[in-house]
């Protein structure tokens, strides 16, 4: 069992080097051993390439047959952009094959165990589970609900401030905590804020990590606001912009998409904002399997309340503003009592630096189709 896990941990981080390069696919990694050594390796290296079993089995240059194969999700079975995972390693005489998690995909989900075991490969489940899902949160909730995973983030002071009393907030948090969040915006697939972070601090949305992904950047924007001057419009041309908007006249969508944008209609909800859960329908058919939600307290608020997040990322500096006019995390309108409350269950803390992060997962998460 504690080859099992060694091998397994191998796997995993070769599945972390497709981290923006594979969505809305999974991220997989695999290991071939055989008599106690590695004798080969692979990963999913990119969206519509091969997968990591296959790389790993075409990687090997020795005999295979009695190895063990190493894969953090259970091998595919049907025919998507490449062939069935399951065929060649029948065919390579593998004896045995050890899983991280299984797919929940409704054309996998055991399935692919379900062949293997058949063809008289020997096959265990479970190593290392919790690890392996926790890599694929985003793809799990992805391929079952056909929506993005919404993490919510935020940095703070001691005090709860994301802003001073001026509205100034660069920085809140030091150096490594800030490189953190440009490899949160490699990971994920999209990155969303609303028109009121925009016009305050013209933010890029880009990843400025060597070798990483921009995310697709989101600007909800109900009215139509966003000035052709701001610079996520300006760089539309070298990645990807979508603004989500309840204006019904098209005619005015033409500037933004002659400078590169792509405007999409949501219907708007009560207060007449984009309605949340319905721009999610849409951003699932985009295939943006994951979002990054750095906003302000405003859409922090709506985000929650119409319940499409999923994980909060909470960053802590050590420092105070103070300030009874100072912004806070999260704002709107708020419960009316304590029992109201949005619960959270931390899963991760993590220290960059002296700033502290705190990854927590929305207690009871529902989402919420209306």
């Amino acid at each position: 069992m504690l080859d099992d896990e060694r091998y397994m941990a191998q796997a995993l981080e070769l599945a972390k080097r497709g981290a923006g390069k594979v969505s809305p696919n999974p991220m997989v990694g695999s290991v071939l051993v055989k008599d106690g050594q590695v004798i080969s390796e692979g990963w999913h290296q990119k969206y519509g390439d091969l997968h990591a079993e296959r790389n790993c089995i075409l990687n090997c240059r020795q005999d295979m047959s009695g190895a063990v194969l190493y894969v953090t999700l259970e091998p595919c079975c049907h025919y998507g952009k490449t062939p069935p995972c399951t065929d060649i390693i029948i065919e390579s005489g593998i004896k045995k094959v050890v899983v991280g998690a299984m797919d929940p995909n409704p054309l996998v989900s055991g399935k692919g165990v379900e062949i293997l075991e058949v063809h008289g490969i020997q096959v265990v489940t479970g190593v290392l589970e919790k690890e392996c899902l926790e890599l694929n949160r985003a793809f799990f909730h992805y391929i079952t609900t056909g929506r993005p995973f919404v993490t919510l983030k935020y940095a703070m002071t001691m005090d709860g401030k994301i802003a001073t009393a001026s509205g100034k907030s660069r920085w809140i948090t030091g150096e490594k905590a800030r490189e953190n969040v440009h490899q949160d915006r490699n990971f994920f697939s999209g990155i969303m804020t609303g028109i009121g972070t925009v016009l305050k601090d013209d933010p890029l949305l880009t990843c400025r990590i060597p070798g990483g992904r921009n995310p697709v950047r989101i600007i909800c924007d109900s009215n139509l606001r966003l000035p052709l001057e701001s610079s996520v419009v300006k760089s539309a041309h070298e990645g990807r912009v979508i603004i989500a908007t309840c204006c019904r006249d098209a005619s005015c969508y033409k500037p933004y998409e002659k400078a590169g944008c792509q405007v999409i209609f949501v219907k708007p909800d009560e207060g007449g904002h984009v309605h949340l859960p319905s721009l999610m329908d849409i951003l699932g058919k985009e295939k943006i399997d994951g979002i990054l939600l750095e906003c302000g307290g405003t859409l922090a608020w709506a985000a929650l309340q119409s319940g499409i997040v999923s994980q909060v990322q909470t960053y802590i500096a050590p420092k105070i503003f103070g300030g009874d006019t100072a912004l806070g995390a999260v704002g709107g309108q708020g419960v009316d009592a304590p029992d109201q409350a949005f619960f959270l269950n931390p899963v991760k803390y993590q220290w960059f630096g002296e700033d502290l992060l705190i990854e927590s997962e929305v207690k009871n998460y529902v989402y919420r189709n209306c």
